[in-house]
């Protein structure tokens, strides 16, 4: 299972969780906002085909933020800040991924 997907499973087992990763894609920074599922990157195209992986094989993940939806860019609500890779894999095999 990717990451990626592990990620979008994980905001659908927690629909008012909104998650923002910061990883490095082809060797450039990426945002992207992943929520009740969909994931959507704020910096490059993000394809149409709910298929097509935001987060692709090979990324590496900086930081993910774990915020409180809905999701405000002036006011974010952070339930965490700055998680690891490693971090965030407590919160999803927690949730059974």
């Amino acid at each position: 299972m990717s990451l990626g997907f592990r990620l979008e499973q994980y905001t659908l087992k927690h629909p008012q969780a909104v998650l923002r990763v910061q990883a490095r894609v082809a060797g450039d920074m990426d945002e992207i906002l992943i929520f009740r599922g969909f994931s959507s990157s704020l910096v490059r195209p993000t394809a149409f085909d709910p298929d097509v992986p935001v987060i692709p094989d090979g990324a590496e993940i900086e930081t993910i933020d774990i915020l409180a939806g809905p999701y405000n860019p002036d006011q974010p609500r952070y339930l965490h800040q700055g998680l690891s890779w490693g971090e965030m894999q407590g919160f999803l095999e927690a949730a059974g991924l």
